[in-house]
């Protein structure tokens, strides 16, 4: 039995999740859009046909809002503690938050994240596992 697309339920889905569909331009909107796009993979085998289209669009909207605001390109004349720096401030983690992360010494921590200390291959890697993104970010 294969389920057909409806129109009607599909707007009557935006009206009820209150959400305008469009380009992603603000961070706010792209964690509005998240939160939606989250909930609907929740539901996992249970989504209506309208469900599925719309996760489908939020996800390609986020996807494209990612590449544009997360480029990793643009991230390439950035030094690993100005990385380290835009990682805990776009995650609302503190300097304290990283310690037994890479450190149990918050001077250390301090001196990394402010550029006064190299990053090892090792805290580098530790680093990599915290914000889930590749160590060499870091060196």
């Amino acid at each position: 039995m294969t389920l057909t697309f409806n129109k009607k339920n599909y707007l009557e889905l935006l009206e009820k999740i209150q959400l305008v569909l469009k380009i992603i331009e603000t961070e706010a909107e792209y964690e509005e859009y998240l939160a939606v796009a989250e909930n609907l993979i929740a539901k996992k085998n249970n989504r209506t046909p309208e469900e599925t289209t719309l996760l489908r669009l939020l996800v390609k909207l986020i996807e494209d809002y990612e590449e544009q605001a997360y480029s990793l390109q643009d991230w390439s004349n950035l030094t690993p503690h100005e990385i380290l720096q835009h990682l805990l401030e776009s995650s609302n983690t503190k300097q304290a938050d990283l310690i037994g992360v890479i450190s149990s010494s918050k001077g250390l921590i301090s001196a990394i994240v402010n550029g006064k200390r190299g990053i090892s291959k090792e805290q580098a890697k530790k680093l990599g596992a915290y914000f889930k993104v590749s160590p060499s970010l870091f060196i």
